[in-house]
Formats: structure tokens, C-alpha cells, sequence
């Protein structure tokens, strides 16, 4: 009963708070990801579309930057229509995106010469109004760029999703000051999910939320995007680990 009772009043203070950000007035439109323990801790019950989101590795591998990249593609193949892809270096592994749903038929790449240029395409893709999602790779986001960023998303409704990259480790630290982004997620990559027999299992990650406006951080054990851009708990996660199950059986003889 108390439950049925908060859950009215902390939408109200979500909406609250959506509006003293800046937010649209009307209820958002999201997209969730199809896992009950990551859309519960969104607000809404998914990524919010006309938004825009941050995603990064978690270390300074290209394994984790590829992780994170990977995870932004899932969440562009899960929209509608055409997907623009901003980048300053031509090292996007399209064969990959498209092992998570982002098909190359759906994907417009414009390589830009610096990182002024691909802010200022993140920015006109996320005003055209006619994309599915807009994804641009970034080392540095500032607050007013994030701002202007975000103003674009609201105003035509796109998703946008800032891939940040370093190509220094000095640059690293700008990933913990604050931006507009909705959302703030960190990627790693885990060893593979175990299997049967010899051979490579599917890919998992770890994914953190580390800021996420109106809600709380989390972090989540998961698979890999599947070729719907879908993720999935893994079932030693779901289930428990055999091996856990095993000794429990012991323990209890």
C-alpha cells in the first residue's frame, strides 16, 4: 500500500525536477532496454528519447572504448530511421555495429576534420528532427556545448549519444565534470559468458550508470548487445553461478 502511494508522489517530483532542468513539460518518450533491473532505476522506465546521453569506456583499452562504442550502436539499432555517426578518425569497425543491429544501410558517417567540427554536426543532426538517433565521438564536452546539445535533442525529439574518447590521458579527467547529459554510463568489458564446450562465449560487460538525472546510480553485470542492439542478463546472474548451487547442495547434506 505505501508502495502505491510514493510511486504517484515521486513522479510528480521527477517532473519537478525535469522542469527546473529544463525539461520538457509533457511526459518524455524513452526506450527501454528490455531489462527489468536497468529500466526500473530510469526514470520513465527506459533511456529517454530527445535526450542526450554520455557513454565511456571503462579503462583506457581500445577493448573498453570498443565496448562502449558497441553499446551506444545497440542503443541506436533499437530506434527508427537513419542513424548519423560523427567521428574525427576513420577507426569505426562498421562489420562490428552491425553484429549489434546497426546495419550500415542505416548508418549516414560524416568525419569531421576536429572536434569543434563533430560538435557541430552532433548539434545540426540532433535539429534535422528526421533521425532515429545521433551518435558523435568525443574526447572534451563542456557544459555549454552539452547544454546546446541537449536543447537540439529536446526540441526534435532525437536521442543523442556522445561516445567519449581520449586520445590522452590528461583528457580523461573532463569525463567527471559535469555536463547537461541526462544519463552517464561507463562501460567494461568482462571475460565471456562460459560455455559447454571449447570456443568463445558472448560477450559481457559491465555496465555503470553513473549519473542519471532524477534517478540514482547502478551498476549492472550484463551480456553484450545480441544482433537486435538487445542486452541480457546472464543466467549464472538470473539463476545463480552451478557452482554456487553446488555447494549450497553440499553445505546442506
Amino acid at each position: 500500500m505505501k508502495d502505491a502511494l510514493t510511486t504517484p508522489v515521486l513522479a510528480q517530483l521527477r517532473d519537478r525536477i525535469e522542469r527546473l532542468h529544463g525539461g520538457r513539460a509533457r511526459a518524455a518518450e524513452v526506450l527501454p532496454f528490455g531489462v527489468k533491473s536497468i529500466d526500473r532505476v530510469l526514470p520513465g522506465g527506459g533511456l529517454a528519447l530527445g535526450s542526450l546521453h554520455e557513454v565511456a569506456g571503462g579503462g583506457n583499452g581500445a577493448v573498453h572504448g570498443a565496448a562502449a562504442a558497441l553499446f551506444a550502436a545497440g542503443i541506436a539499432a533499437r530506434t527508427k530511421g537513419k542513424v548519423l555517426w560523427c567521428i574525427t578518425r576513420q577507426d569505426l569497425f562498421a562489420p562490428a555495429i552491425a553484429q549489434v543491429g546497426l546495419g550500415s544501410n542505416r548508418v549516414i558517417y560524416v568525419e569531421a576534420g576536429d572536434e569543434k567540427a563533430v560538435l557541430s554536426c552532433f548539434e545540426e543532426g540532433l535539429r534535422h528532427g528526421g533521425l532515429g538517433a545521433v551518435v558523435a565521438e568525443v574526447a572534451r564536452l563542456s557544459m555549454t556545448s552539452s547544454r546546446r546539445l541537449q536543447l537540439a535533442a529536446e526540441g526534435s525529439g532525437t536521442i543523442g549519444i556522445a561516445v567519449r574518447r581520449w586520445r590522452r590521458q590528461a583528457e580523461a579527467a573532463d569525463f567527471g565534470q559535469p555536463t547537461a547529459s541526462v544519463t552517464r554510463w561507463r562501460v567494461t568489458a568482462l571475460a565471456s559468458s562460459p560455455l559447454p564446450v571449447p570456443g568463445v562465449g558472448r560477450a559481457r560487460w559491465q555496465l555503470e550508470l553513473i549519473r542519471c538525472r532524477a534517478g540514482e546510480s547502478a551498476d549492472f553485470e550484463v551480456e553484450a548487445c545480441d544482433d537486435k542492439g538487445r542486452l541480457a542478463l546472464p543466467s549464472d546472474v538470473v539463476y545463480g553461478s552451478p557452482q554456487k548451487e553446488i555447494g549450497r547442495r553440499r553445505a546442506s547434506a
